[in-house]
């Protein structure tokens, strides 16, 4: 599977923006494709994931103000950013979760 991603930019302080990930290859193979984001010097930070059912996830620091979405059968991916603030200021990547057969973990005693 190949990602790229598209339509980053300036924006003012609370401006909008939409990112975009065409995502390419097996796609039969994707369980699910969000976003995360990297600032200089932080840790990663997830963005938004939407599932293959189009249920979406966020951090709740987030839920207000970003929305993902999906076309063209999952093969592209939007990340709407509305009301930016500085601190959202970052390397926005586009990832995909690939599906496999897994592998059962069971915890007992």
């Amino acid at each position: 599977v190949q990602l790229q991603a598209f339509g980053g930019g300036l924006v003012q302080p609370g401006g909008s923006l939409r990112l975009s990930c065409a995502a390419s290859g097996a796609m039969f193979s994707i369980n699910s494709m969000g976003w995360y984001r990297q600032a200089p010097g932080k840790e990663p930070e997830l963005v938004a994931t939407i599932a293959n059912d189009n249920s979406t996830n966020y951090p709740d620091s987030l839920k207000d103000r970003f929305t993902i979405s999906r076309r063209n059968a999952g093969n592209t991916v939007y990340l709407q950013m509305n009301r930016l603030k500085p601190e959202d200021t970052a390397v926005y990547h586009c990832y995909a979760v690939i599906g496999g057969q897994g592998t059962q973990v069971t915890v007992s005693s």
